[in-house]
Formats: structure tokens, sequence, C-alpha cells
């Protein structure tokens, strides 16, 4: 069964897993048609998990339309969120973007595909690099204040423009992002360099998209098997399919390495490895079937022992990059802390 944890800096209860939508619908080819949608949604629920991501822009507005349905007679149970941003490419140069016109629009089409009179966590979806962080904030905050929205994340931006954000709503008694979403996985850890570190000293918490690479880390591609299209069509949508390079068949094996050891898959062995960064992590769960989604959910029984941390930590380290490496030097060490780092309690 599901824990509970806050998320961010709230009091909002929400599950150790959260149930991506993305594969809800089949408009793009790879997606689960509506009965396989609900078993996955329901056995979500059975586990105890209440905690629900979908966007505007999933399987071209089918994902919301089944979620809002799927959660009729138990709403208020639900954690939902959904995102604004994206708008299919067309003749209309404000369908899309963080201004406010994009997000009032958005937020209306949501709420009626939805069947619902507010949203939990609303997300920015994408950084569209134009749209000054004060209007979008002060966005938010009506948007708050109306009622039609409880909480606001951040998905896909840079450290700075998040910290200037949550700083420049505290200063104004705006609404202020709790949540982080990006690609986290023991594939992807350059988020570890600012992204991460940012999150934690922000009191948020990370939702990880991605949490498996497209699957690679189930580690069927290694065994010879076949990674379903789906994956694939998603991993070209959001950066292109790659097959997995020396470096990341060599954290692929490990992680099959350690599940074989622990009587696991190797998925629930990445899907649990999240649960010990520094910063709270949630993953993001997302199946075109009901078996692969039962498994991931047995990543919750998974507990990893210091040992296996460690290989996996270290097989999978990214280079952190300046000024991080620079603070580690000794003579770094030495003049900003006169010599005197080991004896000063931090």
């Amino acid at each position: 069964m599901m824990n509970y944890q806050l998320l961010g800096r709230s009091g909002l209860r929400v599950s150790d897993l959260c149930l991506g939508t993305m594969t809800f619908g089949e408009e793009w080819g790879w997606g689960s048609n509506r009965d396989a949608s609900r078993q996955i949604y329901d056995a979500f629920r059975e586990a105890g998990g209440n905690f629900i991501d979908t966007a505007n822009r999933y399987t071209e507005g089918t994902s919301e339309k089944l979620v809002g349905e799927f959660m009729q007679g138990h709403r208020e149970e639900m954690v939902l969120a959904t995102k604004y941003t994206l708008a299919a490419p067309g003749p209309d140069a404000n369908a899309a973007g963080n201004h406010r016109k994009s997000m009032v629009q958005a937020v209306e089409a949501s709420l009626k595909r939805l069947n619902t009179d507010y949203i939990d966590l609303y997300w920015m979806h994408v950084w569209d690099q134009m749209t000054p962080i004060e209007e979008t904030m002060r966005a938010f905050d009506d948007l708050v204040r109306s009622g039609k929205v409880l909480y606001i994340g951040i998905s896909d931006a840079p450290a700075w423009l998040v910290s200037k954000a949550n700083m420049l709503a505290e200063l104004r008694g705006w609404s202020r992002f709790v949540g982080l979403q990006i690609e986290y996985s023991l594939l992807e850890r350059t988020v570890e360099r600012e992204l991460t570190p940012m999150a934690q000293d922000q009191d948020m918490t990370v939702l990880a998209w991605g949490p498996l690479r497209s699957g690679q880390l189930t580690g069927k591609q290694l065994d010879g098997q076949q990674i379903e299209q789906g994956s694939r069509l998603k991993s070209d949508m959001l950066k292109g399919f790659v097959e997995a390079d020396a470096a990341e068949e060599r954290v692929i094996r490990e992680v099959m390495a350690v599940a074989k050891e622990m009587g696991a898959t190797p998925a629930q062995v990445a899907l649990a490895w999240l649960r010990y960064r520094p910063v709270p992590v949630i993953p993001i769960v997302g199946a075109r079937k009901l078996d692969q989604f039962q498994d991931n959910l047995k990543s919750l029984d998974v507990s990893l022992t210091p040992e296996q941390l460690e290989r996996l930590d270290k097989v999978s380290a990214v280079s952190l990059g300046f000024p991080h490496a620079f603070y580690d030097t000794e003579i770094a060490s030495n003049f900003v802390y006169g010599g005197l780092r080991d004896r000063i309690k931090a």
C-alpha cells in the first residue's frame, strides 16, 4: 500500500508514486484505450495512490477527458495535476507559451475536459524563454485567488528561473511553486548540478518524468527484447530515441545485477533508487498495460542497501562541473575555510 508525503512547502498530502497519464488515449498511435486506461487508474487507486498527472496536450485532450471521467464520484479524494503552455502548430501566435492569455484559455479548456471546477496542482509545462516571469507568477496567483487552482508547479525550466520566480512570489505575497517536474533517472543525473540542489533549498518536491528513460532501464534492450513502440515514439517526441551507449550500458547492467540479487525487476530497482535522493522525489509512473503498471507499483517494496546504493551511484555518476568541482579542490578549501574545514561544523 502507498504511503504519503507533503508536496513541497505545503500541507498537501500526495502518494509516493504519481500516475502519469500520457498513455491515456490512442490519438498519438501508441497509448491505451479507455478500458485499459481505466484498469491502470483503478489499480493505482486500489494501491492507495491519489496523485494524478496529465496535461492539456496529452493525446490531444483525451487524457484529461478520461481522467475527468474516472474521477467522478471521488473527485475530492484525488490530487489532480495538469499543465498548460503547449499547443499544436497552427496560425494562432498566442495559443502556446507561458503568458497570461495562454494560461487563462488553457485552464478553462482543461476544467471542461476534466469535468471539475478546480485543479489541485497547475504546472507551467515548459519555459518559453520569452514571457517575463513576473507576468506568469501574477497570473498563477490570480488563478489561485479565484479558487480554480490550489497549488502551482513548474516543469522543464532552469534553476535560476525557478529561484527568481519563488523569490518574486514571496516578496509580493503571491503563490510560490511547490513542485518541480524534471527528467530524472539513473541515466539522467545532470539535473543534480543545479536543479535538485535548488529544489532542496526551496523546499520543493521533485516529480521525476522519464524515471525508466523510455524503457531503457528495464534492461529489455540488453536482453535482446524490443522496447515497445510506444516507448520509442514517446522518446522521439521528447528527445529522440538513442540506443544505449557504452556508459549507459554499464549503468543498465549494474541495475540488472542489483535486481537479480534482490529478486526484483530492473524497473523496480531504478524507481526505488529515486527514493534515496537528498531531495524528495516522486516518480511519475505510466504504462500502457496493467501488468507493466503493477510491476512498477512493486518498486515501493524494494529497499536498497547502502552497498547497492553506492554501486548504483558510482556507475551512474556525472561530472558536476564548475563551480562544484572547483569547491572540492584542496587549494580552494584551504583558502575558503582558512585550513579549518574539518573543524567547522555546518
